[in-house]
């Protein structure tokens, strides 16, 4: 690598270690809204799919939006509650305000704020926060992965035999096709949980489980989880194995486990 490379590099890993800065403090940001109406009286609405949508939600949206219009405001953005505003920056901002809705208007502390950027096509940071827990997680593409400050590592699990395997909802596999797969994985493993949603992923990403089956996605649940289990030094695709944020559902591994995980989701009839 000659020097102008090198000098490129370090400029790079400069602007995406000040773009991860700023993601994280939109994070934080927006998770203070929502705890301000967690274990409150707030109603939660149904939306036409079902899941719920609360005010929490639209308040920590409309903060991470006005942040990014006054700081990039020839930025892409796209989120859950309010849709897509077009950019030509090269970059579109991915907002999931209030991942796991359905356990913060239960009063369970197991939902996260989800900031995701996408440059050029490339998923190359994400955020979580989980502001009831205290815990965020972020990372940036070459910077690295870190959880609450330090850095965060998959496990060295090896054998599924030994694995924690998680999923928000086991039953929806069947609904969505891979009922199968996810019984035999669920028989073949260690232990199964269902500490779901961007919380099961998270788990992955620090060491703490070994594998996480979601059977349905949304881009936005996707967008920062790539680029932290990659930097965290696991695999996150969809069912068929493709590396993506755009499959419809996902799998994160430690990396030891994908190749066993993935056979048994591929020999399923989808």
């Amino acid at each position: 690598m000659n020097q102008d490379s090198k000098e490129l590099e370090k400029i790079e890993r400069k602007e995406l270690e000040r773009l991860l800065d700023f993601a994280v403090g939109l994070a934080r940001g927006a998770g203070e809204i929502t705890l301000k109406y967690f274990r409150s009286s707030l109603k939660p609405e149904q939306k036409a799919d079902g899941s719920y949508v609360t005010r929490a939600d639209r308040e920590a949206e409309s903060f991470i939006r006005a942040r990014l219009e006054e700081s990039f405001p020839d930025d892409a953005v796209l989120g859950e509650e309010e849709g897509a505003r077009e950019g030509t920056s090269g970059r579109q901002w991915i907002i999931d305000p209030l991942d796991g809705t359905y356990s913060f208007v239960h009063g369970v502390p197991l939902y996260g704020v989800l900031i995701g950027l996408e440059i050029e096509g490339e998923a190359c940071i994400g955020v979580v926060n989980l502001p009831a827990l205290d815990e965020i997680v972020y990372a940036a593409r070459e910077v690295g992965c870190f959880w609450n400050g330090a850095s965060a590592r998959v496990s060295s699990t090896e054998r599924l035999e030994d694995a924690l395997l998680l999923s928000t909802d086991f039953g929806k596999c069947e609904r969505y096709g891979f009922g199968r797969a996810a019984d035999t994985l669920q028989r073949r493993v260690g232990a199964r949980r269902t500490w779901g949603d961007c919380y099961g992923h998270v788990l992955v990403a620090t060491g703490r489980a070994d594998a996480m089956l979601d059977p349905v996605m949304n881009v936005w649940d996707c967008a920062p989880l790539l680029p932290i289990m990659e930097e965290a030094g696991g695999t996150f695709t969809d069912w068929r194995g493709e590396r993506t944020i755009r499959g419809g559902n996902a799998i994160s591994t430690n990396g030891k486990l994908f190749d066993e995980v993935l056979k048994e989701v591929l020999s399923d009839e989808y």
